[in-house]
């Protein structure tokens, strides 16, 4: 059921280009989230933790697009989703030091971490039918 699912999804979602990818539209929905609110951060000390987290956001964006950019190879193609899957999991626990530093509010935390949860699952989907993504490349 599982892989009757899988190429059911990848067959009826068929992205044109890397912007098109539902993971990398969430992905860059939220970097620009945190780049409007991170830059209010008031000190010297936090501007070096917003940064960080805009950089990290901008990556997991570059990762997805790098990913869609090699999807005529599985090897490469999920190891870019890997890639990618990593940077979130480290943005996680960056908005999570953030809210127990007190750099963000926990509402705030909690709803960008939610995000980069969804995300994830996204991600996931397209590691469960790279085989049929790349088949549809060739």
């Amino acid at each position: 059921m599982g892989q009757n699912f899988a190429t059911a999804y990848a067959m009826n979602y068929q992205p044109e280009g890397y912007k098109d990818l539902i993971a990398y539209q969430l992905a860059f929905n939220e970097s620009m989230r945190l780049y409007w609110v991170l830059p209010m951060l008031p000190d010297e000390e936090d501007s070096l933790l917003a940064a960080k987290l805009v950089e990290g956001s901008r990556l997991v964006c570059s990762y997805l697009a790098e990913a869609w950019e090699n999807r005529r190879s599985r090897e490469l193609f999920v190891a870019k989703l890997n890639t990618a899957e990593a940077k979130v999991a480290a943005m996680q626990t960056w908005i999570a030091f953030a809210v127990e530093c007190g750099y963000l509010p926990v509402e705030d935390g909690q709803m960008h971490c939610d995000l980069y949860g969804d995300v994830l699952v996204e991600i996931g989907r397209l590691v469960q039918t790279a085989a049929v993504v790349v088949n549809l490349a060739g």
